[in-house]
């Protein structure tokens, strides 16, 4: 069983995650206003925080390792 294939696509909307300033904010700070933006829209309606945790494995306002 192997896990959603992750396209080209994926990546690139990923990566307007990663370069977006509020999600990347909420990664680094873990608290405040945009922590708590990014963790109650992300799953819902923003595709880039949707295809970031399908390419990284987490939710868009978990730490980065």
């Amino acid at each position: 069983m192997s896990g959603p294939e992750i396209t080209e696509r994926d990546r690139r909307m990923a990566q307007q995650c990663v370069d977006c300033p509020v999600c990347r904010h909420a990664r680094r700070k873990q608290r405040g206003l945009a922590f708590w933006f990014v963790k109650t829209i992300e799953g819902g309606l923003c595709p880039y925080c949707r295809a970031y945790e399908k390419v990284y494995g987490r939710k868009a306002h978990e730490p980065a390792s």
